[in-house]
């Protein structure tokens, strides 16, 4: 630890591993150098034999980052309860700038040499895959529903739906209208009422101008 900080942050604390049987699964480490030092990082685990870890040890320069992929060998059974004892230790010191990887000792990370070493211990969890997928598609809908952005993006979708039903409804009167108006020209009787109504109305003007006609004139 250096200016009461630790040497190195590591971004989870658990090894997460999606177990299905008879496939690999891996996770995924981020380790960052807090430190404007040199600092030499190795991983261990109490089941050498089920993890792969890539790169096992190596050293990161001032500020800098690495990533560490975990790789989970072929699973044959489910463990118990779905449940893991197994564990990490991730160990750290400073070492000089010119160091490589392939110039690092076995006992550098050996507490009897001297040397401060730190050690971050981490935790393995499995998890099913259809769990992992629908807790993640629900945190997703979470944050969906609490972020303003989303908010103010759905808003203006939200009214141009209620447009669009408006719009659509206005349609389907109008259509309506039509329709009737369609029928009522094509109803025979509708046409024979209209002829008969209109010639009676003929009758009616050619009487009342024939009585104007006949009328006796004033002298």
């Amino acid at each position: 630890m250096i200016d009461n900080k630790p040497l190195i942050s590591i971004d989870s604390e658990e090894l997460k591993f999606r177990f299905e049987l008879g496939k690999q699964s891996y996770c995924d480490l981020k380790v960052s150098n807090n430190t404007e030092h040199h600092v030499a990082i190795k991983v261990k685990t109490t089941s050498p034999k089920k993890y792969f870890v890539r790169p096992n040890s190596g050293v990161i320069d001032p500020l800098g980052s690495c990533i560490i992929r975990v790789t989970l060998q072929l699973n044959r059974n489910f463990p118990p309860d779905m449940k893991s004892k197994d564990k990490f230790l991730l160990q750290s010191t400073v070492v000089s700038p010119n160091i490589k990887v392939d110039d690092l000792r076995p006992d550098i990370f050996n507490k009897d040499s001297g040397r401060t070493i730190e050690e971050s211990k981490l935790k393995v969890v499995y998890m099913l895959p259809n769990s992992a997928k629908v807790n993640t598609d629900d945190e997703t809908l979470k944050r969906s529903r609490q972020s303003p952005h989303n908010n103010q993006v759905l808003q203006p979708l939200k009214e141009e739906r209620d447009a669009a039903v408006q719009q659509t409804q206005q349609l389907q009167q109008e259509l309506e209208m039509l329709k009737r108006r369609r029928q009522r020209r094509s109803n025979p009787g509708f046409s024979i009422k209209f002829a008969l109504f209109a010639a009676a109305i003929g009758v009616a003007l050619g009487f009342l101008l024939k009585l104007l006609l006949s009328s006796p004139s004033a002298e």
